[in-house]
């Protein structure tokens, strides 16, 4: 057995069913012995594609997902989508090939110190100078990319050690690394004090943030805000926690967020911010949502707690178990349930009086009432993946969630992540109806993976919102430069109907509102590839 036999084994035995990436010399002993086996490769047509294709299939199957690329350019390449993994904690492991050891330093051909390169956007990294610590090494890649907070971790494997011979191969069982030891259960004092705060509370309120995906606690999140009548709000990556139309759903905070969350967010006299960094996007004035509040942060990464505001109640630990001995202890259900029933009613009322008023242009699709309508038609469990731009805002406001998921590129903002990360997602879940939401702009950041779809038979369905400019960018240029528009014409950008036929995909286009309907359904009836264009107003604001 050589080292790249080694590797492959070891995915074996973490249960890996698909590779995604592009090979090159560097990586080529791992892509020759991984033909022996059952896991499954899928050519990415460029590298960053290859970490979001492994988001998305980790985000859907809860399992981390894998990449494996070339030296040089080809690591690189994927740094951005590495850091698109770190900044919303997505588990992937990313192989990259290296240069011969001997070598290393030397600045030889397709050379990059890419473990260097990524040490900001990582959990951990590895370079492998031992073929007989390749099992150890891949052993511990995974259990520290899938606990704790968690994340993407690289492994740098030279060409010299995937064909080194390995003396012995044993996988450990179990993983016991000194520095690295994440809490699970939380402090029991402290959640017997959010018990004694929820007493006192009038105004409670749950911020649920992409945590809570993470750590599998949708349903005991759910059953807590059902049990004891405590409303919920999410931040962008905590969208799906609750069924978007969940009486006790009052929808997702921000600059961008629904109005009426960030109200309830600021009149709650109790907040519970669980899972979530407290980050810019979702809190801009993160000092103002602690006045006349207590604020209580659960989180597994003890250095997100009080990173950007103080708690009152600091809770760490894993979201699922601190909400299953939240409910074991014993609060007085009935007594909860009187004492917040004032608020709730409230937050209604806010709902209902505060709700955005659209005025569409009717020559165009009007993005927010087809995404609604959208929604509406998809299968209950259809996983919808956005990109980044007005499209992303747009879909987090007026996507409806029932049992599926909503996928997005939080904390990066990521351009082109939503066609990878939906190939990941239908893979992961062949089953699933997979939607990839994009702009004019983010679609053709990630055009070329219509091939790799087609080549591996990955029936992802396709919609391009088409204003011909980069509208996030005009937006914003609109009200701060006063309609002093630069660089943000996309003018000369492909026949989208060509292009489909060129890849051998269906092909609708949408310019109104007034076929929405039949199209909607028309895109949705059969599970294969559809592209469908829809023409919005480049003036249309979120």
């Amino acid at each position: 057995m050589i080292g790249a036999d080694a590797i492959v084994k070891c995915l074996e035995k973490e249960g890996v069913e698909i590779v995604f990436g592009y090979p090159g010399v560097a990586i080529c002993p791992f892509y020759n012995s991984i033909l022996d086996t059952d896991i499954r490769t899928v050519l990415i047509r460029t590298e960053q594609n290859a970490a979001h294709a492994a988001s998305g299939y980790a985000r859907v199957s809860g399992k981390a997902g894998v990449c494996a690329v070339t030296s040089g350019p080809g690591a690189t390449n994927v740094i951005t989508g590495i850091a698109t993994a770190f900044a919303d904690s997505i588990p992937i492991i990313c192989i990259t090939g290296q240069v011969n050891s001997e070598l290393m330093g030397s600045d030889v051909f397709q050379e990059a110190d890419i473990a260097g390169a990524v040490e900001s956007f990582v959990k951990y990294s590895y370079v492998v100078k031992n073929v007989n610590d390749i099992p150890r090494i891949f052993r511990e890649a995974f259990h520290i990319a899938n606990t704790g907070r968690k994340g993407p971790v690289l492994i740098d494997i030279p060409i010299d050690i995937q064909n080194a011979s390995i003396s012995r191969f044993h996988y450990p069982e179990e993983v016991s690394l000194r520095t690295y030891k994440p809490t699970v259960k939380g402090n029991m004092v402290q959640i017997k004090r959010v018990v004694e705060a929820l007493k006192k509370a009038k105004r409670p309120i749950i911020c649920a943030g992409g945590g809570v995906h993470l750590s599998g606690a949708v349903e005991e999140l759910r059953e807590f805000s059902r049990r004891y009548r405590i409303p919920v709000v999410s931040t962008i990556m905590g969208i799906g926690v609750m069924p978007t139309r969940d009486p006790m759903y009052y929808g997702n905070v921000g600059n961008n967020g629904k109005p009426y969350a960030n109200r309830a967010m600021n009149e709650s006299d109790l907040l519970l911010m669980v899972g979530a960094r407290v980050a810019d996007r979702a809190v801009s004035q993160p000092d103002l949502i602690i006045s006349n509040k207590v604020l209580v942060h659960m989180d597994v990464d003890p250095a997100e707690i009080g990173k950007n505001v103080g708690p009152h109640i600091p809770l760490v630990g894993d979201i699922r178990h601190i909400f299953q001995d939240l409910m074991d202890q014993e609060i007085q259900k009935e007594e909860l349930h009187r004492a917040y029933e004032d608020w709730i009613h409230t937050l209604d009322g806010y709902r209902e009086n505060m709700k955005v008023r659209r005025e569409p242009n009717p020559a165009y699709v009007d993005p927010a009432e087809f995404i609604t309508r959208l929604s509406e038609q998809m299968e209950e469990d259809a996983v919808y993946v956005a990109d980044v731009g007005q499209n992303q805002i747009w879909s987090c406001c007026y996507h409806i969630v029932k049992k599926g998921r909503f996928l997005t590129s939080g904390g990066m903002g990521t351009m082109g992540y939503s066609i990878p990360a939906a190939m990941g997602a239908k893979l992961a879940a062949p089953d699933r109806q997979v939607i990839a939401m994009c702009g004019d702009g983010s679609f053709q950041m990630s055009m070329m993976e219509l091939a790799t779809m087609r080549q591996h038979g990955i029936p992802v369905k396709i919609i391009v919102l088409n204003n011909g400019c980069l509208g996030m960018v005009r937006q914003y240029q609109h009200f701060t430069y006063k309609d002093n528009y630069s660089v943000i014409d996309l003018s000369g950008s492909p026949d989208l109907e060509k292009l489909s036929a060129a890849y051998g995909m269906d092909f609708l286009r949408l310019e109104t509102m007034e076929k929405a309907e039949e199209t909607i359904a028309a895109f949705l009836k059969e599970d294969r590839s559809v592209l469908l264009e829809c023409i919005i107003d480049p003036a249309d604001l979120v």
